[in-house]
């Protein structure tokens, strides 16, 4: 093995340092030479030394070696002399563009013609240097190295945006299914309510499991919802609920060799970030995990609070003292050396064959947005712990005691607007067992003709997504009747209702669909109850 002293590429022009030399952008550069005459392949190494290139090298003088080095030396470049006793130099390229049509691949040789070099050209070659001429080989390696990493760069870049095009289909397709799944969930979680009302234990305990499966699928559709889309608003995040969410999302990812444990220390913690990008983030570390580990082995996330001090900061990052949750994703998988921690962040650096190197860069962005900062440490054989900082300053703990709460009505009369007719029969039962005169209508049509023949209720609820009449129309068209009382829209979260152009009400209210009744009731209570001046 040949070494060589050391040279940084310069910048490439492209808006950014361009990355080191090579696949994995070490200090070296790995030269494979096809070359028979040994005192030639050391005046070709002698050249860049010369010019100060640090390398590794390595000579091969057949195809079976040239495949050998291929995988297991892992070329940055191929300098090749064109004829060989036991191999040819077109020979060579042909194989290496069967195998990466990226590498670069120089001929130098004594005996190639004008003909020829075009022909080498148009077969794939980078370059051709003349031995009697060698002059120029360092800066053309130099700039073979530089081309060839822009286009691993470019072809990356469009396959991040081809990825990126899927996600927005996907995101259409989950739009469209979400719908028509809370549509479906909507009569289980009514239905789970009423059952639970009763005093028979069975009812109750059936009552109980539907509820609970139906907010179990409902959770799976806001999380698979939230993160095709990748939505961005600032929230509330509630750590019990993130995670949960993290492991819905991981379900038919974890392979039975692998066993994932998820240890929360405070599920009622709550702290200002965005819940769809922390999901993102933890199941990218989490996927990586799993892959680190193609035998089997163990996952654990685990959360905790702790106190940082500004001596735990690096000097490239804001030092900023106080309480900290800690996410710390852990796998005991086959762990990094050295230089791949390096450059673990840097854009475009990946050690998977099918990798973006994007994955990374954008954890590392997401916990900088949430103004924390993240860790790693891994060694080869020792598996990787990645560890996220994010600042926190409140515990959530506002708890409304329900059993305090009266939800029971007083015969107010309340005119039920939904198209389907499932939800509608459910709800109209509701509100009669909770001692409210319930008036359903199957569409806005139907309900104006109502309000004309029986006069104005005290509040009205209406389905936000019908079809036939909008319930924002709907709205618009009681208003212009003088209709003053209590509203409650029923909208998809993902969709709110656009109420611009509508004459304020002072009683308006959107409850996020599907509908739980303990929710519906006390908003109904809070409705009726509020003064009727418009704010």
């Amino acid at each position: 093995m040949l070494r060589g002293p050391a040279l940084l590429l310069p910048d490439c022009g492209l808006g950014e340092a361009m990355p080191e030399y090579g696949e994995n952008r070490f200090d070296t550069v790995r030269v494979l030479q096809v070359e028979d005459s040994a005192p030639d392949a050391e005046l070709i190494l002698g050249e860049l030394e010369h010019d100060g290139l640090r390398y590794e090298a390595r000579l091969v003088d057949d195809e079976s070696q040239f495949l050998a080095a291929l995988d297991g030396f892992a070329p940055d470049i191929v300098l090749s002399d064109l004829s060989l006793p036991k191999f040819s130099g077109k020979r060579a390229l042909a194989l290496l563009r069967q195998r990466d049509e990226d590498l670069p691949f120089i001929f130098v040789s004594a005996t190639l013609g004008e003909e020829a070099a075009v022909a080498a050209l148009r077969d794939g070659a980078t370059d051709y240097i003349l031995k009697q001429n060698p002059v120029r080989l360092a800066s053309a390696v130099r700039r073979a190295l530089r081309e060839a990493e822009a286009r691993r760069q470019r072809r990356r870049a469009e396959a991040e945006l081809m990825r990126s095009q899927r996600f927005e289909s996907l995101a259409m397709l989950a739009g469209g299914l979400s719908h028509d799944l809370r549509n479906l969930l909507q009569p289980l979680l009514l239905v789970a309510d009423s059952l639970r009302d009763y005093d028979d234990p069975r009812l109750m305990r059936l009552g109980t499991l539907v509820r609970d499966c139906g907010k179990r699928g409902l959770d799976m559709v806001h999380s698979m919802l939230s993160f095709a889309r990748g939505a961005r608003r600032a929230e509330q995040v509630q750590l019990g609920p993130l995670i949960n969410a993290l492991d819905l999302l991981m379900q038919g990812s974890v392979p039975r060799s692998v066993a994932l444990e998820l240890v929360v220390d405070n599920p009622d913690l709550s702290f200002e970030g965005n819940q769809t990008e922390l999901q993102q983030c933890l199941l990218n570390l989490c996927l990586n995990a799993i892959q680190a580990m193609p035998d089997g082995g163990h996952v654990r996330l685990e959360t905790s609070c702790t106190s940082l001090t500004k001596d735990f900061f690096l000097p490239s990052e804001q030092a900023c003292s106080g309480n900290y949750l800690r996410i710390s994703v852990i796998d005991d998988g086959q762990g990094m050396p050295p230089e791949v921690l390096k450059h673990l962040f840097e854009p475009f650096f990946t050690t998977k064959q099918t990798g973006t190197g994007l994955g990374l860069m954008s954890c590392k962005r997401i916990v900088g947005n949430h103004g924390g900062v993240m860790r790693v440490d891994s060694a080869p054989g020792r598996g990787t712990r990645f560890d996220l900082y994010l600042p926190v300053d409140a515990v959530a703990g506002d708890e409304v005691d329900m059993l305090q709460e009266s939800l029971e009505g007083a015969a107010e009369r309340v005119l039920v607007v939904v198209e389907d007719a499932g939800p509608l029969r459910l709800l109209t039962d509701i509100f009669d067992a909770y001692g409210y005169q319930a008036n359903p209508c199957q569409s806005g049509t139907a309900a104006l003709q109502w309000i004309e023949a029986c006069g104005l209720p005290e509040l009205v609820v209406m389905d936000a997504d019908m079809n036939l009449m909008t319930g924002v129309r709907t709205l618009a068209f009681l208003l212009e009747r003088e209709y003053a009382g209590a509203v409650i829209l029923l909208a998809r979260p993902d969709a709110p209702p656009d109420l611009h152009g509508v004459p304020p009400l002072a009683r308006l209210h959107v409850l996020n669909k599907p509908v739980a009744t303990q929710a519906l009731l006390r908003l109904v209570r809070k409705a009726l109850d509020e003064p009727d001046t418009p704010t």
